[in-house]
Parts: C-alpha cells; structure tokens; sequence
C-alpha cells in the first residue's frame, strides 16, 4: 500500500509528458501530411544521367593522348 503512494504520482507525471508531447507533435506538424511519404515511396524517380569516366573528361578539357 506505501508503494501506491510513490507509483501514482509518477503515473501522472508520466501521463502529463505523454500528453505534452503529443501536443508539441501536433502543433510543430508532425501529423500535417500523413498520406506524402506513402505515397512519395511508389513514385517514380527521376533518371540519372550517366556520369562521365575518365576517358571522357580527358577529352571534354581538349587534352589528347
């Protein structure tokens, strides 16, 4: 029964936290777009373009071999 005494309060300053970051969470927009990154995952990316390799640098400076 003394253990009550101390395990209550705690209970309600870890239920305190809990609800003061959840409101933070949802004031600094965490929960704004929910739907973005599901749907950012099955879009296509956009193509590379193929770097150039050595051979091609060379000759992009008009240095010749």
């Amino acid at each position: 029964m003394d253990s009550l005494y101390l395990l209550i309060p705690i209970a309600l300053l870890f239920c305190a936290i809990g609800i003061k970051l959840l409101l933070w969470a949802i004031d600094s927009g965490q929960y704004d777009d929910l739907d973005k990154e599901a749907w950012k995952i099955l879009a296509d990316d956009e193509p590379v373009p193929p770097t150039a390799g050595p051979e091609q640098s060379e000759s992009a400076k008009g240095e010749k071999p």
